[in-house]
């Protein structure tokens, strides 16, 4: 890899110093949250924490994870237009899952009336580590892919400036031109824009599904911004709004306040503690409608671990997508090792197997929004304590990657700046749209890194645990 930032610092003071023109420019660009003590303030908003130098990220691995992006597009359309696929997947999930069998619910009554959406939106992210090998250069191994409110497109566009502006202000300027633009922000806009234009109503509006406490509010007005730069409006309410006032007509149009509503794309409703019963009843009313919803029920199910783990079984891709044979390599040339935890013999072996080297697997409920997974002696005595339970199936077992660390400084409110031990996380953000059985979108439109201390086996930016990076391809 390439030569540590740590070694063009003279000293303590110079790394101070060097933070603080970090957050200052952070500040100017935009890179900003609001704060956990007063989330909804607009007096009192933070920088989001970030890197202070760019981090390493292997170029051959990055443009492999960009290449298999629209090859996870394709496949995570493809399965949520398959019921049957689905429902065998989750059955044993939603026996003992509450909140994937009220998910599956909704789905279900859908299906039953007959979905009134013709034109379906993805906007997705997928989520890989570095997995060291021991004999040879790293490899590219999947996470997971978020299917709802996959974030942070908006200021992972504004970063790139920070790093060009440290990288210039030690007079690198040929490492800081290396950095790479970066506009997931602009992308997603666009997916949204095309399925507003679909819909064909020119007056109808985009309506974001927003959360009471929203500290991560600026990530989402970039975003918001560029469409208005369309000429497309957007409101922005919450489930408790849509319950209140939203309706449908006969033909199932969405109405809120009397006005259309076009694409409803989510930013809220992929934790069981973000429903009330008034918030169930709003997420049916918006999937019973003719709006594009992003996502769509069935595309929120697709992200869910169990699909995942299912999805790399071997011969299923081949099942699901018989006439692309390139892709099908491309897509399991990044699976981990997953592992179903289902009452039966094979997942008695997977549990035996990870209590007995807790070291090397990770434990995931069917749950977004990080900060959920279990590790080593705390995953063992887990699942020791679900062996005899039928709780067990709404768990997946996942091969635990290795990452090899590296020095960097992370800039958080309120910590003092010092080199540390990191691992990062690349997510590639995707856009589909399709219309009908026609998939008239299908790209990539941007990356996000995230970084955190070796200290912490699990969370991402919004847990306060990881911050943002932007890859320095080597």
């Amino acid at each position: 890899m390439m030569t540590s930032w740590e070694s063009i610092l003279q000293d303590d003071q110079q790394l101070e110093e060097l933070a603080q023109q970090a957050v200052d420019k952070a500040l100017m660009e935009g890179v900003l949250m609001r704060t956990k003590q007063e989330p909804n303030s607009s007096n009192i908003v933070s920088y989001a924490p970030f890197t202070l130098f760019p981090s390493a990220v292997p170029r051959e691995l990055l443009e492999q994870a960009y290449a298999v992006q629209t090859d996870f597009n394709l496949l995570v359309d493809t399965v949520s237009q398959n019921s049957a696929f689905l429902e065998q997947t989750l059955c044993s999930t939603i026996k003992i899952d509450d909140f994937i069998a009220q998910l599956f619910d909704i789905y279900k009554q859908v299906l039953k009336e007959g979905i009134a959406q013709t034109v379906f939106l993805g906007l997705n992210r997928s989520d890989y580590m570095f997995n060291r090998s021991a004999d040879g250069p790293p490899v590219l191994k999947q996470i997971e892919i978020n299917t709802i409110s996959a974030s942070f497109g908006g200021l992972s566009s504004k970063t790139p400036a920070v790093h060009r502006h440290i990288l210039n202000v030690l007079g690198k300027t040929k490492e800081a031109a290396n950095i790479l633009s970066n506009n997931p922000s602009k992308g997603l806009a666009l997916g949204i824009a095309k399925a507003w234009e679909l819909y064909g109503s020119p007056k109808a509006l985009v309506l974001v599904i927003a959360q009471e406490e929203e500290r991560n509010v600026f990530d989402q007005h970039y975003i918001e911004h560029d469409l208005l730069a369309r000429n497309i409006h957007v409101i922005r309410r919450r489930f408790e709004d849509v319950a209140k006032t939203g309706s449908l007509d006969q033909d199932r149009k969405l109405f809120l306040d009397g006005q259309e509503i076009a694409v409803a794309y989510f930013r809220d409703g992929y934790m069981p503690s973000q429903y009330s019963p008034q918030n169930w009843e709003a997420r049916l009313l918006l999937e019973r409608s003719c709006a594009v919803k992003c996502p769509d029920i069935a595309t929120q199910l697709v992200g869910t671990k169990k699909v995942q783990q299912e999805l790399s079984r071997p011969g299923v891709l081949e099942t699901l997508i018989p006439d692309q044979p390139e892709a099908v390599a491309r897509l399991r040339a990044t699976f981990a090792g997953l592992y179903s935890l289902d009452v039966g013999e094979e997942g008695d072996r997977a549990i035996m197997e990870a209590i007995a080297a807790p070291g090397r697997f990770v434990l995931k409920p069917q749950r977004e929004g990080g900060g959920n997974n279990l590790y080593g002696e705390e995953m063992a005595q887990t699942l020791k304590q679900l062996k005899a339970s039928e709780k067990r199936a709404s768990y997946i077992l996942m091969e635990k990657i290795e990452p090899e660390p590296f020095g960097n400084c992370l800039l958080q409110a309120g910590i003092p700046a010092r080199m540390t031990q990191c691992i990062s996380e690349l997510g590639i953000f995707g856009v589909y749209v399709r219309q009908g059985k026609t998939l008239l979108m299908n790209k990539h439109v941007g990356h996000l890194l995230r970084t955190k201390s070796t200290k912490h086996a699990d969370g991402g930016v919004a847990a306060g645990v990881a911050v943002l990076d932007n890859p320095y391809a080597v």
